[in-house]
């Protein structure tokens, strides 16, 4: 898990990086550059995602207040349930007959991904018939821009424990890098492994431990 200052260090360049995008050309000069107001827009944010990733209580917790710094904004009220209703709807929508199981709990969505549908065995290299579907869930992500992922992976207690543990954060990172080549902002998603620590079946048989290697997208609302 990033530590506080490595998020900061993220945030700042990612902002740095569309401030260099938003450029105009100087009529009497011919150059390059960024004008006043874009800049001091983008100097804000930068300052207000620094302070959010300072003020949080956790890493999720850090990471939507510097969302929320950098101008992403907040739901709030009833409109949160609402917003996560239709996400819901999209992702099952979308999602239906892949083999991701949608769970709500409360206010944010898990998507479990079976690793017998993501992963060759012992790999942490996307299956390509898998790319599809995550294809389909960074376009509703995309939509839908208020949530922070937070991208876990988990493994079956087979192997040693380091061993596992390095496969779920290899296999966490493979899933959230694919999501961000697609688009959704590195501010947003989290990666966490979890190696065998959290299973949700019996290692005792063979369909337990295919249930607990799997990769989990949980979708937790930006609020104030």
């Amino acid at each position: 898990m990033k530590s506080a200052q490595l998020i900061k260090q993220s945030i700042i360049a990612t902002l740095m990086a569309g401030l260099i995008g938003c450029t105009t050309i100087n009529p009497y000069t011919g150059d390059q550059q960024v004008s006043k107001a874009t800049k001091g827009a983008s100097i804000g944010a930068v300052a207000g995602a620094v302070v959010g990733a300072i003020s949080g209580d956790d890493s999720k917790e850090r990471r939507k207040r510097a969302l929320i710094g950098a101008g992403v904004g907040a739901l709030a009220g009833g409109g949160i349930g609402y917003y996560m209703d239709v996400q819901e709807a999209k992702l099952r929508q979308q999602l239906e007959g892949t083999g991701v199981g949608v769970t709500r709990v409360g206010n944010e969505i898990i998507l479990n991904m079976p690793g017998n549908i993501t992963f060759a065995t012992d790999s942490a290299n996307i299956n390509a018939n898998f790319y599809d579907v995550l294809n389909s869930v960074g376009l509703v992500l995309k939509e839908f821009e208020k949530t922070v992922i937070i991208v876990a992976g988990h493994t079956d207690s087979t192997g040693a424990d380091s061993y596992n543990q390095q496969l779920s954060e290899r296999r966490a990172g493979s899933v959230a890098q694919y999501l961000r080549s697609q688009g959704i902002s590195d501010m947003r998603v989290i990666v966490e492994g979890y190696g065998e620590s959290r299973p949700i079946a019996s290692n005792d048989t063979a369909q337990g431990r295919q249930m607990n290697r799997r990769v989990e997208l949980t979708l937790s609302p930006i609020t104030q």
